[in-house]
């Protein structure tokens, strides 16, 4: 840390207005100019931090954070919500994508809004969320729509402080700080918690859900931040509520001091389909187990007389709700079916169709927007209202009763199944071109019973 002290007094108070950046929610103006606080050239590449750091570099290549600004998915459903909106407030929130998924491109001045010509995006902004990003964040702002408050260096050349969770760290290229932000949820809260930008409507909240769940405790040796399970995480360890969250003993650069963990930077949430389109199945399959300890599935069967099936869904591996992210898009629903003793299908639900869409009766945990009028909206730019959210909170259960066309006869066998896909094929189906491919579906939890 030789060079700590020079480097601190370039950043004293006199340089903050011009260095550090406050990503706030965008209105109007703010979405036509994006403020231009930085130059490109002060954030550093993230193939360069591989050069020392090349373990984390290949955990965090192909990541749902790397891959936040070329995410197929995320980059068409977005351009089809913005097209045809009229309203100022709405087109307003439909271009205020870029704040999370290119954040060093916000910061320095392109792409400032959805619709600009994201094929101009400069090469290191279409990394995503990456190493510079993060790790020159100093505090934050606004727990809600990318509100860091970053102190980037000055390139390659003079690289400056960079904040993490160690305090005795001695790098040769950077100089390096210990950072409580940096072992927070708050770092992560910034842009899981996203507000309309005009209408303040909660679109996302999984900071939120965090916050208020027995994971946020008290005693913080009881404590599980997002860091917790997300980078605890890597292939073979789920790290969910459910499982055991073992530390990962290792270097974080080449040659450096081993220590009993390092946060591991996989990144995969619960998206199984675009890390696989991008040639990293390894991710893919880390998604999925993430999602197969998540919850489980019990039946009530005292009320089958009546023709009534309880189906309990207990939140038992997430620490926020299920689902969590953009609460109308994910979906979470219940595939039941049951047969008779000859094997005859006699009742089933949540099954798709040839279309691939799931039925308006299909039993799903989710949050339905409204346009602030009691009516239901599929586009987030047009959500005035939060009209239902039965998500499942974090260690929470949600019981369903399903109502029988008969009342069964022994030997018959009851199947369910709780399910998860990333995005409503109805919506896939409506992009230009002749819509998009089916993500996948993963089985997060099945139980069944014979009679």
């Amino acid at each position: 840390m030789k060079k700590m002290g020079s480097n601190l007094r370039r950043f004293g108070k006199s340089m903050i207005p011009a260095m550090a950046v406050m990503v706030l929610g965008w209105g109007s103006a703010a979405m036509s100019a994006p403020p231009q606080i930085f130059d490109l050239e002060r954030f550093i590449d993230p193939d360069t931090c591989a050069g020392c750091h090349g373990d984390i570099f290949e955990q965090w290549s192909n990541s749902m954070h790397n891959l936040s600004h070329k995410d197929p998915v995320y980059a068409q459903v977005a351009a089809f919500l913005r097209q045809g909106l009229t309203d100022q407030d709405e087109i307003d929130e439909a271009e205020s994508c870029v704040k999370c998924h290119t954040p060093v491109g916000v910061v320095t001045g392109f792409p400032g809004k959805l619709s600009d010509d994201l094929s101009k995006t400069p090469e290191i902004a279409t990394k995503g969320i990456q190493c510079d990003y993060c790790h020159s964040a100093v505090k934050v702002t606004q727990m809600y729509n990318n509100g860091l408050f970053l102190e980037p260096g000055f390139g390659e050349d003079d690289p400056g402080v960079k904040y993490g969770p160690f305090d005795d760290a001695e790098p040769d290229f950077h100089d390096a700080a210990y950072s409580a932000l940096h072992e927070s949820a708050d770092i992560c809260g910034t842009c899981h918690d996203v507000k309309h930008v005009s209408f303040g409507t909660d679109l996302e909240t999984t900071y939120t859900e965090w916050k208020n769940s027995p994971y946020n405790a008290e005693n913080p040796d009881e404590r599980i931040t997002c860091q917790g399970c997300h980078m605890y995480q890597r292939p073979g360890v789920p790290a969910t509520g459910m499982t055991e969250r073992p530390q990962n003993p290792g270097a974080a650069a080449d040659y450096s001091k081993e220590r009993p963990h390092i946060f591991t930077h996989y990144f995969v949430g619960a998206n199984s389909g675009v890390p696989a389109d991008f040639g990293d199945p390894e991710k893919a399959d880390m998604a999925v187990a993430r999602l197969q300890h998540a919850a489980e599935l019990a039946l009530d069967l005292s009320g089958l007389e009546k023709k009534q099936l309880g189906i309990t869904v207990s939140n038992t591996g997430a620490g926020h709700s299920l689902p969590t992210g953009v609460g109308d898009l994910r979906q979470v629903w219940l595939e039941v079916t049951v047969e008779d003793k000859e094997g005859n299908k006699i009742f089933e639900t949540g099954f798709m169709d040839d279309k691939k869409e799931l039925p308006e009766n299909t039993l799903m945990f989710k949050t339905v927007f409204g346009d602030g009028k009691g009516n239901p909206v599929i586009n987030l730019a047009r959500a005035r209202e939060i009209l239902r959210d039965n998500r499942i909170p974090a260690k929470g259960r949600a019981k369903e009763v399903i109502t029988l066309d008969r009342v069964l006869e022994k030997e018959s066998r009851i199947m369910v199944r709780l399910l998860y896909r990333g995005m409503p094929q109805k919506i896939l189906n409506l992009l230009p071109g002749g819509g998009m491919a089916p993500l996948p579906v993963v089985e997060m939890a099945r139980i069944s019973h014979t009679l």
